[in-house]
């Protein structure tokens, strides 16, 4: 009978005033991010008419991963935890950081963001085509998912680290940090796997683009590296000591 009691209480935590700010912090922080980092996809190509075969290119985009991302995860912190990935929420459901219902919330203002943007990108630049993430024709889709699921697992990863409080009060270091391991996870797979590492980002460009080509590669990997690096973090490198607060819920919406 616990079980159920503690899951009705977390839906009605999930309902509550401050529960619903922190959804619209998810929205705004994603929809800006996607902003910055599907705008420079389609930038690039707008100035570089070959921009798939210009280093230039993907540089231009890791940038503004990295500095969108870092920006958006900044400005929601104190509000939802700045998460703007569902594979990041989900790694914080594995460890027990927030509730599921809560969770599930996160991925619908996530999606939402992310839909918003491409379409006020699509609309602004006159139809010009969104670019959906794609694997490179040398890659199958298996090898696609695991390159997205252990970029993930390094981007999860390098979140719990960077808002532990263990670790004392961070900052704005945190964000600047988690936007820096975006922009080389770009950098590093960008031309194989597309380099997303975020579910919603993936389905925002794809759906907006029309092309949900390879929809399961950006879902599949980067759920499972997620999980992976929650529960190798908490459970191995960092377990929580037998003074540590209660964690479970403890990064759902502030009060």
């Amino acid at each position: 009978m616990a079980p159920r009691t503690t899951f009705f209480a977390h839906v009605r935590q999930s309902m509550i005033p401050n529960a619903l700010r922190s959804y619209l912090a998810e929205f705004i922080s994603t929809f800006i991010y996607v902003l910055a980092a599907a705008g420079s996809a389609m930038a690039s190509r707008k100035i570089m008419p070959d921009a798939r075969s210009d280093p230039s290119s993907l540089v231009v985009v890791a940038i503004a991963n990295a500095f969108g991302l870092a920006s958006a995860v900044y400005i929601s912190s104190s509000v939802s935890g700045g998460h703007i990935n569902p594979a990041v929420t989900f790694g914080k459901v594995v460890g027990c950081h927030i509730p599921i219902p809560t969770a599930i919330f996160y991925w619908i203002s996530q999606i939402l963001g992310s839909v918003m943007a491409c379409l006020l990108l699509k609309t602004v630049t006159v139809n010009q085509n969104v670019v959906p993430h794609a694997i490179s024709e040398e890659m199958t889709g298996f090898g696609a998912s695991v390159l997205e699921g252990v970029l993930t697992f390094g981007l999860v990863y390098t979140v719990y680290a960077a808002k532990d409080p263990r670790h004392g009060q961070l900052g704005s270091i945190g964000p600047l940090v988690i936007g820096l391991i975006t922009g080389a996870n770009v950098l590093a797979a960008g031309p194989f796997s597309g380099g997303s590492m975020n579910p919603a980002y993936s389905f925002g460009v794809a759906a907006v683009g029309g092309s949900f080509k390879n929809q399961a590669v950006y879902w599949i990997g980067p759920l499972l590296g997620a999980s992976v690096a929650g529960l190798l973090y908490d459970n191995v490198v960092y377990p929580p000591h037998d003074l540590d607060p209660q964690r479970c819920g403890q990064e759902g919406p502030r009060v």
